[in-house]
């Protein structure tokens, strides 16, 4: 069985499910070229927890986890299969990490908003892993190796979070009207991109920290999705980036594939 890519993608906000853009059709670009997987292994920034846990059971609920949005966002639904047997073989990788299978939570819109346009059937299985918010950037990277065998079994490993994330300056710049892009950003976004091409893991896990990394991402998980796939790729893999540019001034949509 051929390796299965590891993909990082910028979800940015729940109104791309509805909408017809750049960062939707790049959605819809990827799932027709990429190679249909056995399973999805979702890690996105909104299931964010204290432990380390998988989604187990059938049918995973698909969780509107928003509000003050359109209520043709709320009435989508998307119908993927669990999948125990994957959710099983992540908690057997991650045994030094204590994941545990929990069955009350479901696919949130940081998984279902990209899947709605890369795969509309919803005819691949997906599991979610959680985001322990008390490790470590270092951590999280370590997570993403322990995944990487999930790639020689035809699992998809999808991480979805964005670069940067300040939602309130975000939402301050919608009201102010102003049309430029934030410098704070666009230098974040520019000096991630670059470890990521170099493989730098010691300046990945500690940008978050520096002054620049605080003030893109005042909480951290939006950013901890991209450490999963980074530690999941091969140091030999170079990066393919899609979607460059910036939602609302200053949220990222960078995504990257790696393999």
């Amino acid at each position: 069985m051929p390796t299965t890519p590891v993909l990082f993608v910028g979800h940015g906000s729940p109104m791309n499910v509805i909408l017809d853009n750049a960062w939707t059709r790049s959605f819809k670009d990827l799932g027709a070229a990429l190679p249909t997987p056995r399973a999805i292994l979702a890690i996105s920034a909104h299931w964010y927890t204290r432990g380390t846990f998988v989604t187990a059971g059938g049918d995973p609920p698909t969780i509107h986890d928003f509000g003050n949005f359109p209520r043709r966002l709320f009435e989508i639904q998307y119908p993927a299969r669990g999948h125990d047997e994957l959710a099983r073989r992540v908690c057997e990788l991650l045994v030094g990490d204590k994941a545990a299978p929990r069955s009350d939570w479901g696919l949130d819109h940081g998984t279902w908003s990209v899947l709605h346009h890369m795969y509309p059937r919803a005819d691949v299985p997906v599991v979610q892993l959680s985001i322990d918010h008390r490790r470590p950037p270092a951590e999280h990277l370590a997570i993403g190796r322990a995944l990487a065998p999930l790639r020689e079994e035809g699992v998809l490993i999808l991480a979805s979070g964005n670069i940067t994330h300040n939602l309130r300056a975000a939402m301050q710049w919608a009201q102010s009207g102003d049309g430029t892009q934030q410098e704070w950003a666009l230098q974040f976004d520019a000096d991630v991109a670059r470890a990521v091409e170099q493989h730098d893991h010691e300046f990945l896990a500690r940008a978050p920290e520096s002054p620049l990394g605080r003030q893109n991402h005042p909480s951290l998980d939006h950013y901890l999705p991209l450490l999963y796939a980074v530690g999941a790729a091969h140091e030999t893999e170079a990066p393919r980036f899609f979607n460059p540019g910036f939602d609302l001034g200053s949220i990222s949509m960078r995504g990257a594939v790696f393999g």
